[in-house]
């Protein structure tokens, strides 16, 4: 596996402006996943402002006011996040399309077929 040079990921919170034109790449997603941690519960949530982040602990439908739309919940412990997900090609390509097919118009607010 290739070393995908995520020392100080932890140190600070990682998003994907989803406004920006070069804001969603690949990189960012891989980023994003490699960035949270698989001992809680997850959810990639997407603001009303554009902002994609990965919500830790609160998941669900649990504080999702100003949210745009958000994936399902990924369980603890289940590999959707973390570096072994962000070094999934197949993975990531299927966040990253996630994201570009429903910004900035979601049919819903909660998605869960991507």
């Amino acid at each position: 596996m290739r070393h995908l040079g995520f020392v100080d990921i932890k140190e600070r919170a990682v998003q994907i402006d989803l406004n920006t034109p070069d804001g969603l790449t690949l990189e960012a997603v891989r980023q994003l996943l490699a960035s949270a941690s698989d001992d809680a519960h997850t959810q990639l949530r997407v603001t009303k402002s554009g902002i994609a982040y990965i919500s830790s602990g609160v998941v669900g439908g649990t504080d999702i006011d100003g949210l745009l739309f958000r994936l399902e919940t990924w369980a603890k412990g289940s590999g959707y996040v973390g570096l072994v997900a962000a070094s999934d090609e197949v993975w990531v390509m299927q966040i990253f399309n996630a994201l570009k097919q429903n910004w900035p118009k979601p049919p819903y607010d909660y998605i869960d077929i991507y």
